[in-house]
């Protein structure tokens, strides 16, 4: 079984479309998304049709919740995160609102090797964050809390992976939004195999995808989105420091 995990669209359909081409390639069965599919990026009507087209399951992430849900959202605030929040909400349909807000904050799908377990933040939480270079005998508490022999998380935009035993933790990194240094749409692919003795195995491969990188960020400017988000996706990391952690 091929798993593919995306994560932190952040309204960047072409670079959803590269890393789903990708995973495709790589003959991923089925894709999941650990949120963040909207905010800072200029297509958020445009990922949210596609998700829906394909079909591919997705839990709420924080950026989402904020976009979502007027509770979600604290006191007004200067920045990058709030100037692009509020244009994501002028221009997001109304049924894609709703959509939103139906979305699960978890996601699990069982294989022959154990439960895969995957959310953007926090278990409980969209909006908290999950450090997965915890110590070891902590992370694997989490994994024993949470049933599963792999663990998803979102939301740091860098890929990483930890193993614990035989079970794996990681982060696939952000699609339309990446920060590890290269730009380009971040996946990961979960392989999980049972052999003839009745043993279960899974395996992790990370990726990433090229795109038209200079079309998206043409189109953040056209839009009146921060410049600085158009630096973000020309070099993959931040160019300098911005009133709010993305």
């Amino acid at each position: 079984m091929r798993i593919g995990v995306i994560s932190d669209v952040h309204g960047n359909v072409l670079a959803l479309d590269a890393a789903l081409g990708a995973l495709r390639r790589e003959g991923a069965t089925t894709v999941v998304c650990l949120g963040d599919l909207v905010g800072y990026g200029p297509y958020p009507n445009e990922v949210i049709d596609r998700l829906r087209e394909e079909a591919i399951p997705c839990t709420l992430g924080g950026t989402d919740a904020r976009v979502a849900f007027a509770f979600a959202e604290p006191a007004a605030r200067d920045g990058v995160a709030e100037e692009t929040l509020a244009w994501t909400r002028d221009v997001l349909k109304a049924e894609h609102v709703a959509w939103l807000r139906n979305l699960p904050v978890q996601h699990r799908i069982e294989t022959p090797a154990g439960d895969v377990r995957m959310f953007h933040g926090a278990e409980d939480d969209p909006a908290g964050r999950t450090d997965l270079r915890m110590h070891p005998q902590v992370l694997q508490r989490l994994l024993d809390r949470l049933a599963c022999r792999v663990l998803a998380v979102g939301g740091s935009h860098v890929p990483y992976e930890r193993h614990v035993g035989d079970a794996i933790a990681f982060n696939p990194g952000s699609v339309g939004l990446s920060l590890n240094g290269e730009p380009g749409a971040d996946y990961a692919l979960v392989e999980t195999s049972e052999g003839e003795d009745g043993t279960a195995s899974v395996a992790l491969r990370m990726g990433k995808a090229e795109y038209d990188v200079g079309a998206v960020a043409f189109d953040v400017i056209a839009w009146g989105l921060p410049a600085v988000i158009a630096d973000v996706l020309r070099h993959g990391r931040m160019m300098e420091a911005p009133a709010e952690e993305v």
